[in-house]
C-alpha cells in the first residue's frame, strides 16, 4: 500500500531551520548543499529546500510525540511560534506551531 515517507518543506534560512529540528525534536539532519538538508530514517523523512526556485506550498506536517507538554516547551524554546494552543481531539491532543522558516506543523500525542 502506498504511504507518505518524506515530506518536504521550503526554508527561507537553512541553517536557521535545520538548528530549530534538531534542537526541537533531536532530528539528525544532513545537508545536501547549501540549499538543501534532510533526515535519513527511512520512515517518513523530512527535507527542507532553501533554493526558492525549486521550494514548493507545503502542507501540514503532523509530528508524532510522546510528550506534547516536554515538545510545546521545546518548541518554544527552539525558537517556534504557537499558533493554535494544545487542544484534544478524538484519539489525542495536539498543537500547531510556525518553525522559523514561516512552515505551519502541529505537534500530537496520542491518548
Amino acid at each position: 500500500m502506498a504511504r507518505i515517507d518524506f515530506i518536504e518543506l521550503p526554508a527561507t534560512d537553512i541553517a536557521a531551520s535545520q538548528a530549530f529540528y534538531t534542537a526541537a525534536f533531536g532530528f539528525d539532519m544532513t545537508a545536501f548543499g547549501p540549499s538543501y538538508a534532510c533526515t535519513m530514517a527511512g520512515d517518513v523523512d523530512l527535507g527542507l529546500q532553501a533554493d526558492a526556485a525549486e521550494a514548493t506550498a507545503a502542507p501540514l506536517p503532523v509530528i508524532h510525540v510522546d510528550d506534547l507538554d516536554a515538545a510545546l516547551a521545546a518548541v518554544t524554546q527552539a525558537g517556534g511560534v504557537l499558533t493554535k494552543p494544545a487542544f484534544g481531539f478524538p484519539g489525542g491532543r495536539r498543537f500547531h506551531f510556525r518553525d522559523p522558516g514561516g512552515n505551519e506543523l502541529a505537534a500530537m500525542q496520542a491518548d
